[in-house]
């Protein structure tokens, strides 16, 4: 199993809080890899929301191939911090040349676009980086949004993040999403590190699914250029929250009906049950078979997480107003919130959708028998 942590805050935090939590639950991942993903972002990017940002790793000659291909499109750097290591890493971290953070001024002839066609280029652009990089093996390319940074490494969490300084006030964030990687496979590919990103939806997962060829040949057919990848089976958990929002135009309360249907006899019980009845049929592909624990964000800042029906990977929300925390286990809540009310701690069971949002105040349970606040 890997072990899962998100928090939101009010005020931008330290990447470590979120580090520190997979620590104290170590027992529970194998060390062999961290995936970090920030949203609303501090620092020196607190003033630059809408500038697109660039992570990745990259060697010495990828870099220059990425400056001559950003040139040729018209991207000048706004903001840069590129994070040199010692040439000696850690025991099980991959030596590397550069890992990059850069921001962006667009190019001029994209003044004037639509928002669609404005994140349709984005994704587009990051999909050629990471072609030319898996062609040369000379870039490794995470992310390309505004408010965003990932960073993603082979090894321990602590070591990386010690050997990344990630406690440097650049890498501070309202919205904090980390994995502590259990190696599932007998090679480690960056792109199958937790959390996985899209055009501002983000999730990470706990568990396995087997159910990820019909999902995944699904999602395929739906001609949209970024659903590709999929170096995961767990990938398509964030490629289904972007489809559900972008395509069909729901809300996250009704993820868990596209990914865990409610039972017939429980659709025919329910306030939306002609809804419920045909999304079922026409999104069956979608379904999955865990077990699975989920923890996501949204554009807004909201996050998230559910079970599946097997219940079978642990999960819990805690927190109070002003910061909330998501956690495989409860000493990493204790680890970053200590100073809470514990009595109001909640586990997730798997009719529920349990949701953060932008504002931090409180966590709000969508349960899959409820009206849905908006149906179509």
């Amino acid at each position: 199993m890997c072990r899962l942590f998100a928090i939101a805050s009010r005020e931008p935090l330290s990447s470590m809080v979120a580090i520190e939590a997979l620590n104290v639950m170590r027992e529970g991942h194998d060390g062999s890899g961290v995936g970090l993903y920030l949203q609303d972002l501090g620092g020196p990017f607190e003033d630059m929301k809408d500038a697109p940002i660039l992570s990745g790793i990259f060697s010495e000659s990828g870099l220059k191939r990425l400056d001559a291909f950003m040139m040729d499109v018209g991207f000048m750097t706004k903001y840069k911090m590129s994070i040199k290591v010692p040439k000696t890493p850690p025991a099980g971290v991959p030596r590397r040349d550069v890992y990059l953070i850069r921001a962006y001024e667009y190019p001029e002839e994209w003044e004037g676009l639509s928002q669609e066609e404005l994140q349709l280029r984005l994704l587009t652009t990051r999909l050629k980086l990471r072609a030319m990089g898996e062609e040369n093996e000379d870039m490794i390319v995470f992310s390309f949004w505004p408010d965003v940074i990932m960073i993603k490494e082979i090894g321990d969490p602590l070591a990386v993040a010690r050997h990344l300084q990630l406690d440097r006030k650049e890498l501070s964030a309202r919205v904090i999403l980390a994995q502590g990687r259990q190696n599932t496979n007998y090679a480690i590919n960056l792109y199958a590190c937790h959390p996985f990103f899209i055009q501002g939806f983000a999730s990470m997962t706990n568990g396995e699914n087997t159910a990820f060829i019909p999902i995944r040949t699904f999602l395929e057919s739906r001609g949209f250029p970024g659903y590709i990848g999929y170096n995961s089976d767990s990938e398509v958990f964030t490629h289904i929250l972007h489809y559900m929002t972008r395509s069909l135009g729901f809300g996250i309360e009704t993820y868990k009906h596209l990914i865990t249907p409610l039972q017939d006899e429980d659709i025919a019980r329910h306030p939306n049950a002609y809804f419920l009845r045909n999304l079922k049929q026409a999104c069956r592909p979608l379904i999955i078979d865990g077990p699975n624990c989920v923890i996501g964000c949204l554009p807004d800042g909201s996050l998230f997480m559910v079970q599946d029906r097997k219940k079978l990977r642990p999960g819990v929300v805690g927190g109070k107003p002003g910061v909330f925390a998501f956690s495989s286990e409860i000493c990493g809540l204790d680890a970053a919130i200590p100073l809470r009310d514990k009595s109001r701690d909640f586990q997730p069971m798997h009719l529920d959708t349990a949701v953060v949002g932008p504002d931090r105040q409180e966590v709000r349970i969508c349960r899959q028998k409820d009206p849905l606040p908006l149906q179509p």
